[in-house]
Formats: structure tokens, sequence, C-alpha cells
């Protein structure tokens, strides 16, 4: 009674020995696992179709070689910018579209019955291409560049589709180049067609304005100067008046006083005296009209009320007719209505002018144009990235083991255990 918790507490244990030992008394069994299934994972390795893997690698060009863009002056670019773009444009879904729909034949493996070439493409570029580029986190000590790595199966072109898809994707981008400069010049073109005619428009308003800016003035010079000959006419007219007036007096009072010729004061009163007397005569003041005598006055007031026109008696009546005579053509303004070439004097236009000679003088060869700088082409791979045979092999033989021996173990466990010698 005393052996009975000993003999239960052995047989709740594993005895590792004993397993060891069943195990080596199944070697051929899980040998034989484990060669079954290192043969279907070599028959894996040997019957799955090769993938393989090709890549190339693009880096930026030195100045030189984009400076004859850069030196049209109307597209800039930096080495960098052109390696952005050709990155772009390796990554672009259109541009691989376009060059599959084009090269149809080096995708030949992968055209199924059913499949359009649409959908075709999208599973092929989903799992086939890859961009290489620097990465942003590790900059430190690495220059620019990109890449495309292609993975490809037995029956597509691999080293084709990498170098002409690059090929592909450089002629487009030269391509766009190409059509965006010749935008650039005829917007450039266009602008100064606009100027120019801006200028033009301008000029002819600044023309017209001062076209009628002079015609006003010499309306208003004219009107000013009509207005004084009017009024020295006026003033000349009644200053004769007046004059004949004075003499219509002074020849009454001439004849009052007998004074026919003209005389003086003192020659009156000598008239009067007898004998010789020397006479000094100083006058201080103007001696009255009437002493020059009724014929005189008679003939002077005869004269002004005959008179028809009082002009030669006021000097600037001449001179305003003059001016009046050279208002009646303003040459300037003939000038300016005569010019027949007009753009001669439009401002800035020789400037203008030679910008667009030079625009149109830009004659750009964009299929020499060096957009980067091909470091690494892709080549033919020397052997396939996957399966690799040697790792599939190993791993179906670790994995066989591994199996082998839970079969192993699993026959152990099911199998009836033999009764121990002394019980009943």
């Amino acid at each position: 009674m005393q052996d009975q918790p000993q003999r239960s507490f052995h047989d709740d244990e594993i005895d590792l020995v004993e397993l060891f030992h069943s195990l080596f008394k199944q070697k051929y069994l899980i040998l034989a696992v484990a060669g079954a299934v290192t043969l279907v994972a070599a028959a894996y390795a040997f019957l799955a179709t090769p993938y393989y893997q090709v890549q190339s690698v693009l880096r930026p060009v030195d100045r030189g070689s984009i400076d004859e863009l850069n030196g049209t002056g109307v597209y800039e670019l930096t080495p960098v910018e052109a390696l952005n773009l050709v990155g772009a444009g390796l990554s672009s879904y259109e541009n691989r579209l376009a060059f599959f729909r084009g090269n149809q034949q080096l995708f030949a493996g992968l055209i199924e019955p059913g499949r359009s070439l649409e959908q075709t493409f999208e599973e092929f570029n989903r799992s086939a291409f890859t961009m290489l580029q620097v990465d942003p986190k590790k900059t430190a000590g690495q220059s620019e560049f990109v890449g495309l790595s292609l993975t490809y199966p037995r029956g597509v072109d691999g080293v084709e589709v990498v170098n002409g898809l690059v090929a592909f994707v450089l002629d487009a981008e030269r391509a766009r180049i190409d059509a965006d400069l010749k935008v650039l010049i005829a917007n450039r073109l266009f602008n100064i067609e606009q100027k120019i005619e801006a200028a033009r428009a301008s000029y002819e308003a600044s023309k017209e304005t001062q076209i009628a800016s002079l015609l006003e003035q010499d309306a208003l010079s004219r009107a000013q100067l009509q207005d004084e000959l009017q009024a020295l006419r006026a003033e000349l007219k009644t200053r004769r008046q007046s004059r004949i007036m004075v003499l219509d007096e002074a020849i009454q009072i001439a004849d009052s006083l007998g004074i026919k010729k003209p005389t003086t004061p003192s020659s009156m009163s000598d008239s009067q005296r007898q004998g010789q007397v020397v006479r000094t005569e100083v006058n201080s003041r103007e001696i009255p009209l009437y002493f020059m005598g009724s014929e005189a006055l008679r003939a002077e007031r005869d004269a002004l009320s005959a008179r028809r026109s009082d002009d030669f008696v006021e000097p600037r009546i001449s001179e305003i007719e003059k001016e009046l005579a050279l208002l009646s053509h303003n040459r300037q303004v003939e000038v300016l209505e005569k010019r027949e070439n007009e753009d001669l004097y439009l401002k800035d236009l020789a400037e203008w002018r030679q910008e667009a000679a030079q625009l149109k003088g830009i004659k750009f060869d964009s299929s020499q144009l060096r957009l980067v700088r091909l470091d690494q082409q892709a080549l033919e791979p020397l052997s396939a990235v996957k399966p690799k045979r040697a790792l599939v092999m190993v791993l179906g033989l670790g994995v066989g083991l591994m199996l082998g021996v839970f079969v192993a173990l699993l026959r152990n466990i099911f199998r009836p255990k033999a009764k121990a010698p002394g019980l009943a």
C-alpha cells in the first residue's frame, strides 16, 4: 500500500529518455516525412515560375548639359529639377501604360485570354515596379538619384522593359519641355504684341489729346486777340470822336477870337503894341488848342471825320493781326496729323522688337537635351530572385523534419501502452 503514490507520480511524468528512444525507433518514418516534404519543396523550387529583377539608376547631370536650355532666357531648369521630372515620369501610370501599349511584344508572357490589356498591365504594374529614391531620413552623405526596379517572371523581357521605359520617359520629357518652351515663347511674343498694341492705342490717344489741346489753346488765344483788337478799335474810335469834339470847341473859340492862323499868346499881344520889343517867352504849360487857328483846326477835324479806320494809329493792332495770322495755321498740329510711321514714336518699341526678334531666333533642339546621367543601366540578371532554390529546399527539409517528429509524437501518444509486469 505504501508504493501506490510513488507509482502514480511516475505515471504522470514524461520520460525523456523513453521519448527519444521512441523517436529513434521511428527514425525512418521521420526521414520519410522529411524526404517527402523536401521533395515537394524541391519540386516547387525547380518547377515554379522564376522571377528576375533588374534596375536602372539615374543621377543629376552637370549644369553644362542643360546650359543651352537655360540660355534661352525663357525656360529655367536645374539638374535636380530635371532629375525629379524624369523620376515623376518613371512613376507615372500614364507613361507606363503608354509604353505597355506601344511595346506589347515585351510583355507577351503576361497576356492571358479573357483579360484586357489594361487589366493585365494593372496587375503587373502594381506588383512589378518599384521606385528607387534617396531615403529622406538618411540624406547625409547621399547624392540625389532616381531609380526603377522591375521584378518580372520568365516570358517578359525585363531588361528591355526597364531600359525602354527609361528611354521612353526621357523622350517624353524632352518633348514636353520642347512643347513648354514653344508655349512660353508664344506667350512672350503675344505679351509683346499686346504691349505694342497698348502703346499704339496710348500714343493715338495722347496724340489726339495733344492736338485737341493745341487747337483749344489756339482758339483761346485767337478769341483773346480778337477781343483785344475789338477793344483797341473801340478805344481808338472813342478817342477820335473825342478829338473831333475837342476840335469843334477849339474852332468856335478861334472863330470868336478871330484866330485863323496858328499863333501864340505873346504874338497876339505884340500885334497890338508899337515899337520894337525884344521878347523872351517861357511857357510852363500847354498852349490852348484854339491858338492853332481855325483853319488848322478845321483841317484836322475834317481829316478825322473822313477817316475810315484808326488801325494805323495803334502799333499793337498790327501785332495782333500778325499773331492772328500765325494762329490761322497750327503747324505742330499739321505735323502731328501727317505722321505716317507712328510706331517710330512709341516709347520702348525698339526694346520690344529686339526682345521679339530674340525670341523668334531661339532654335533649340530638345532631342540633344541631356536631362539625367545614366548611372546604372539594366542588365541581364545572372539568377532568379525567386524562388531561391537552396533556401526553399533547406526550409523544406527543416519543415519536413519538424513534421516527421510531430507525426512520430502523435503515433507515440495514440499507441496503446504495454502493462507493467507484476500488475493484475
